[in-house]
């Protein structure tokens, strides 16, 4: 059986310049140590391609180990503005006004959250860290980059805290 192909040529076999049109960049935050160098490629990236960034705070409600009744809603009230006092330091103290930033805190499954988020706001690149677990911790706590990579509607760049850097300044 053969099948069509499109025969138009790109613009790179045309000669003309290929450029990116990234203008919505998701960050999703676990905490600040760990996330601080994705958070250092969004701004980069957001200032050479005049884009905004959404920083993203998923937290999931463990049950485990109380006592006693839960107040659900008390719980889930404190994480959302924990998490919201974590993504506004992070605005005010490393994005500090270098480009257009917001902030949001989903309650579930993180990469259920990241990936959801991605689609609702039509990210154009999530930049995510990695802790880079491997072997039992990596089975027992499982990934929630890997399940972006796997689901996200649009290119991941996931960064590690100690590898080879390309953002300089």
């Amino acid at each position: 059986m053969k099948t069509e192909v499109d025969t138009q040529p790109t613009a790179a076999e045309e000669g003309l310049p290929v450029t990116f049109g990234l203008k919505k960049l998701l960050v999703p935050i676990e905490d600040a140590e760990c996330s601080g160098k994705a958070l250092q490629y969004a701004i980069a990236f957001a200032k050479q391609f005049h884009a905004s960034i959404t920083l993203l705070n998923a937290l999931k409600i463990d049950y485990v180990g109380s006592e006693g009744p839960i107040d659900y809603a008390r719980l889930e009230s404190e994480l959302r503005a924990n998490g919201e006092k974590l993504l506004e330091d992070l605005v005010a103290n490393d994005v500090r006004g270098q480009v257009p930033c917001s902030v949001t805190v989903e309650i579930g499954s993180a990469g259920a959250s990241i990936v959801e988020v991605a689609k609702n706001m039509e990210a154009d690149l999530i930049i995510i860290s990695t802790h880079g677990r491997t072997g039992f911790s990596h089975f027992l706590l499982g990934s929630t980059t890997e399940y972006v990579i796997r689901h996200a509607p649009c290119p991941v760049l996931t960064v590690r805290k100690h590898e080879h850097d390309f953002v300089t300044g």
